[in-house]
């Protein structure tokens, strides 16, 4: 079979769960804590990406400057940027196919 992308979807309690033959499969904890110590660190997140801050923020539509910011933890993401740096630990080829600008067609 060839390479298929996880369809993931992030629940309003926090839960991360993907989504097979119409069922849901949990991939993050029950009660995730609301610390930010639950979210592994951004470096350490854009290190197995192997990208540089330059592409990480390039591929999240964010400026470098705030990946520098969580970084180097003068800033902490939060809301939807906290939400989607949390489905990229637990899938990130998905969320960086996801975000990928389309392909142009020519005819």
């Amino acid at each position: 079979m060839a390479n298929q992308l996880q369809r993931l979807r992030l629940k309003a309690d926090g839960r991360i769960v993907e989504l097979r033959d119409g069922r849901e499969f949990p991939l993050a904890p029950e009660h995730p804590a609301p610390q930010l110590s639950a979210l592994p660190a951004v470096r350490e997140l854009r290190r197995r990406a192997r990208l540089t801050q330059t592409e990480f923020a390039a591929r999240l539509g964010v400026p470098v400057e705030t990946i520098r910011n969580w970084e180097q933890g003068k800033r902490a993401p939060r809301g939807p940027a906290r939400a989607l740096l949390s489905v990229i630990a637990h899938a990130p080829e998905t969320v960086f196919a996801a975000l990928a600008p389309p392909l142009e067609t020519t005819s």
